[in-house]
């Protein structure tokens, strides 16, 4: 009994030193080492959780037989059969949570009964302890989760609290109507970083912090767009070196670009965040600005319409005080024409209208099928607004003609016609392109306001009929190698380059004309008559076009 005791309290220890123990390692290895303090047996081993963990005095004894009788055996453990033992068991590891494996005893003989029952709560000890290491482990891990999803919940409150400053101040910043400076140095505020806002073609238009290049630097256009495409695809803001960019964008449309200057590369995801929003609000501001100005191009184009067609002044002044515009200046109208370079996509009316923006010619126009019509509330230098267009264009052909000036609403449409007229004259001489106006016409501008074309009409027949019915009939130019003719001062070679003839051509044509209309071109009556005529001719041809 007193043996038994000592077993007990011995095993009473081990207990306490095992359930404070929180390897699971530790805590089999001095159940199997214990094992011989109690009987005369040994520890071949521990099976759990699928593995074998061997006392180390045994390393060959183990093989695939012996681990299916394990696994074989029931809760309450068994007896097992391993060659070269007279007695083997597997006691069972239990505790509330169930079996976790088996402690496996061996003997040269069968312990007696009071050995094998310590043996036994020898093994449901190491099972409660390895129990209660685990459970302790897996308090340890959720205390961690929990630390980390604290954690990481911290993290998510701050950058929610910092977008939501974020959100707040760009929003005050685009209800507020503040355009894109107030923007970019919103944006500076939040980040601390240089902001540059730039159109779709890299143009800066707003910059904020310190260091502002002068001039700014503009990318190649190949660049450019490339950066564009890359930033287009991402979803999030994209670096460009020393810049982080984000897009200004309506629906597949890039609208401008906002740019965060950040040589160090020390932006965190709160600036992103930034840079990300502020786009968001500039493609807003933006598409706001492009409203306001095609609802005002509207206006203005329907303003030009009802000038141009004669509406009634009330009706046109009501328009021009809705947009507010002052039709009390003089005004002239200009109808421009032309034409980009081949290879290059330059609109007209858009050439025009920056062309007239630079040079303070206008901000009323319309485009037309025969060209542009610019209603210009002040006199310039009209070729200099000519030269303006073409190099819009970038290069290519340019006509202007300009009517005379108007005092009021209701000589609009007489001043178009003034002008087209004079447009006409200027391509009737085949010119390049030059300005014509229709008060420097001099006899043409007689010509055309003669009320009774009727007799300007039997005039030209008097002295051209002949030729022009020839024309007619044989598909020549003679009416048109006379007024070149008339309009050189009889020049052979000034005719001949004018109409690019060879000499000799233009003087078979000249001894053919003469023999047409009989006319002597050498006498000075007959020559001033026949040169007023051809320009009378000229001039009915374009009031006809």
């Amino acid at each position: 009994m007193r043996e038994q005791l000592s077993s007990f309290r011995a095993l009473h220890v081990l207990a306490m030193v095992m359930t404070r123990n929180s390897d699971e390692g530790a805590i089999l290895r001095l159940a199997m080492s214990s094992v011989p303090s109690f009987s005369d047996c040994h520890a071949r081993g521990v099976y759990v959780d699928g593995h074998f963990i061997s006392s180390g005095r045994d390393q060959k004894a183990w093989d695939a037989e012996l681990e299916a009788q394990i696994v074989s055996l029931g809760p309450g453990g068994g007896r097992l059969s391993i060659q070269g033992t007279a007695w083997a068991w597997g006691f069972p590891l239990t505790s509330l949570e169930g079996v976790s494996g088996h402690l496996v005893i061996s003997a040269d003989d069968e312990p007696p009964d009071h050995d094998q029952f310590v043996l036994s709560v020898l093994a449901q000890q190491a099972g409660v302890s390895l129990a209660n290491a685990r459970l302790h482990a897996r308090e340890r891990a959720t205390a961690d989760q929990l630390r980390t999803a604290n954690l990481a919940l911290e993290d998510s409150m701050g950058a929610l609290q910092q977008s939501i400053t974020i959100h707040e101040r760009l929003t005050d910043i685009a209800l507020a109507g503040q355009g894109r400076e107030g923007i970019a140095a919103a944006v500076h505020e939040l980040t601390g970083l240089p902001v540059a806002v730039e159109d779709r073609y890299g143009n800066l238009g707003a910059w904020a912090g310190p260091g502002r290049p002068d001039p700014y630097p503009k990318k190649p256009v190949r660049q450019r767009e490339a950066l564009l495409t890359r930033a287009f695809r991402s979803s999030h803001a994209v670096r460009q070196r020393d810049r982080l960019i984000a897009l200004a964008r309506a629906g597949e449309e890039v609208m401008g670009v906002i740019a965060l200057i950040d040589p160090g590369g020390t932006a965190s995801e709160a600036d992103q965040v930034a840079v990300e929003h502020g786009a968001t609000v500039l493609a807003l501001e933006l598409a706001h600005l492009r409203n306001l100005a095609e609802s005002e191009l509207r206006l203005r184009r329907d303003l030009v319409e009802e000038l141009l067609v004669g509406t009634n002044s009330e009706s046109v002044l009501n328009r021009a005080d809705a947009i507010g515009y002052d039709l009390g200046r003089p005004h002239r109208v200009l109808v421009v024409e032309g034409r980009a370079p081949p290879g290059r996509s330059e609109g007209l009316f858009d050439a025009v209208r920056r062309a007239a923006r630079d040079e303070r010619v206008g901000t009323l126009l319309v485009e037309r099928a025969e060209g542009v019509v610019v209603l210009s509330d002040a006199d310039q230098d009209w070729e200099a607004f000519r030269h303006r267009i073409v190099d819009e264009l970038g290069g290519g052909m340019c006509r202007i003609g300009v009517g005379c000036a108007c005092a009021t609403p209701a000589q609009f449409p007489t001043s178009q016609r003034q002008a087209r007229l004079a447009l006409k004259m200027q391509r009737q001489s085949a010119g390049r392109g030059q300005v014509t106006v229709f008060e420097e016409l001099g006899v043409y501008r007689v010509l055309s306001e003669v009320p009774d074309s009727a007799s300007i009409e039997g005039f030209v027949r008097q002295w051209l009929g002949l030729l022009i019915d020839y024309d007619a009939r044989k598909g020549s130019e003679l009416v048109a190698t006379l007024s070149a003719f008339l309009e050189c001062g009889g020049s052979y070679d000034a005719t001949a380059a004018a109409l690019s003839l060879h000499r000799s051509t233009l003087r078979y044509r000249l001894q053919r004309l003469r023999e047409v209309s009989g006319h002597d071109t050498t006498d000075p009556d007959t020559r001033f008559n026949l040169q007023l005529a051809t320009r009378a001719w000229q001039t009915l041809q374009a009031m006809r076009e």
